[in-house]
């Protein structure tokens, strides 16, 4: 693999949209507007082809929250994943946050292990 990173360079919409659909089986969103509050994103390209991205939130304090981590299933198991995590977890660092949070399925527990998340006891509250 021959993948560079950018750090907030907003993708292409449609780049994205489609990396969305192959990952997740859905269209993705309609706009990038929700990036707008991100403290960073960072991409994954191969060439020019749009192969991962993870998305950084923040609560304007020193907590920064890991959104949207996704690889192209061409690129899963191959630790592309395992990088743009690191990669977003170090960007965080250098802009001052202290902690990084995460919620995931169970099934995801091992990836999220491998990336350095320990196990806390957190609330969920579904409202929709």
């Amino acid at each position: 693999m021959d993948i560079h990173f950018t750090v907030a360079e907003l993708p292409d919409l449609a780049a994205y949209r489609a990396l969305v659909a192959a990952a997740w089986g859905e269209p993705g969103p309609d706009n990038l507007k929700r990036l707008d509050h991100s403290l960073l994103f960072v991409c994954a390209y191969d060439a020019a082809r749009l192969v991962g991205f993870v998305n950084v939130a923040w609560d304007g304090g020193v907590h920064a929250f890991l959104l949207d981590p996704t690889a192209h299933p061409e690129y899963q198991r191959r630790g592309l994943g395992r990088e743009l995590v690191g990669r977003a977890a170090e960007e965080a660092r250098e802009r001052g946050m202290h902690w990084l949070h995460v919620d995931f399925e169970a099934h995801l527990t091992g990836f999220y292990r491998a990336c350095g998340f320990q196990a806390t006891e957190a609330g969920l509250m579904r409202l929709a």
